[in-house]
């Protein structure tokens, strides 16, 4: 009974010491990223909450999987989160089993599922396309000529292309970028001629008339493009890519600072003020618990390793 005691009074006592300095959150995209940016969406308030400084650091690289590395090597005190996207926690185990260098479920602990948002599929304006069958033709008559860009090798918007590569039959090369950013102006530069990519950096240029919105992802019409197609009805059944982001902490982070961080997210996630700044970036708020985010990264892994496997994709 008097260990018991010491436990609680010793976990009473972290409680009330967390936080007490500033806190870190790792952003494995670069500045100016869809992740990054709602990761600052989310940051601002969540300072106050906890009223301690939180700082984005931007740690770019392989999909996003460098800055998850780092992450995972962190110490588990509540002082480092993880704001991130789907692909370093559910493809990127598959793509690369030897070389990756973490484990997402055994590696981090789960906070919270963030957002979520369709992809577009994008494509420059003077390629002179309107349309998926337009695109398909052209692609077709100029096998291997075309190129598409992605935010690195495994990352979801690879996935996404080499599905859709693999359903239409097309031949077209693969450039990997740090992020959307840099994709969307290599599409309006001419370098590549096709991406999916979130909307929120896609939308901007097509409403100035540099790029082309050629479909969603999703398996119905997305409420924020409610204008565009989907893949499935414009010949591609069945075809989803949904992009997510997530806030997770590395794995041995003390239970009461992952419910403390959950509580208040879900609080901030909730409010009026930051769906509407997300819905801006054509995300729709979708606050979870652990539990929950777990359940849908191994599901959505579950999912991408049959797309994996069918297509034969390794990158170690």
């Amino acid at each position: 009974m008097a260990g018991l005691a010491l436990g609680l009074m010793a976990g009473a006592q972290a409680r009330a010491e967390w936080p007490d300095r500033t806190i870190d959150m790792i952003v494995p995209f670069p500045a100016g990223s869809s992740p990054d940016l709602l990761a600052r969406i989310v940051a601002e308030p969540l300072s106050k909450a906890l009223g301690q400084p939180i700082i984005v650091q931007n740690k770019p690289g392989a999909g996003g999987n460098i800055g998850t590395r780092l992450a995972t090597e962190a110490k588990p005190d509540g002082y480092t989160l993880l704001f991130t996207i789907n692909g370093p926690l559910v493809t990127a185990p598959t793509l690369y089993r030897k070389t990756l260098g973490y484990d997402p479920f055994n590696d981090l602990a789960p906070v919270t599922l963030v957002a979520t948002s369709p992809n577009v599929l994008v494509v420059p304006s003077d390629l002179g396309v309107k349309t998926m069958a337009d695109f398909v033709r052209l692609a077709k008559a100029r096998p291997g000529a075309l190129n598409y860009g992605s935010v690195g090798p495994g990352s979801a918007s690879q996935l996404a292309m080499e599905m859709f590569k693999s359903q239409a039959g097309l031949d077209i090369a693969h450039i990997p970028y740090p992020g959307f950013p840099q994709v969307i102006s290599a599409i309006i530069a001419g370098d590549i001629q096709s991406s999916f990519m979130v909307p929120a950096i896609a939308m901007p240029q097509a409403r100035n008339g540099k790029a082309t919105i050629l479909a969603v992802t999703s398996l119905k019409r997305a409420d924020t493009l409610p204008d565009i197609p989907t893949m499935a009805e414009q010949g591609y059944p069945g075809f989803e890519a949904i992009s997510w982001d997530a806030i997770l902490v590395p794995a041995g982070t003390p239970s009461m600072i992952i419910e403390r961080l959950n509580s208040e997210l879900a609080r901030i996630i909730s409010s009026d003020k930051v769906r509407a700044q997300m819905a801006v970036q054509y995300f729709t708020p979708a606050p979870s618990s652990p539990d929950e985010l777990t359940t849908r990264m191994r599901d959505e892994k579950a999912r991408w390793d049959t797309v994996i496997e069918k297509l034969g994709l390794s990158l170690d």
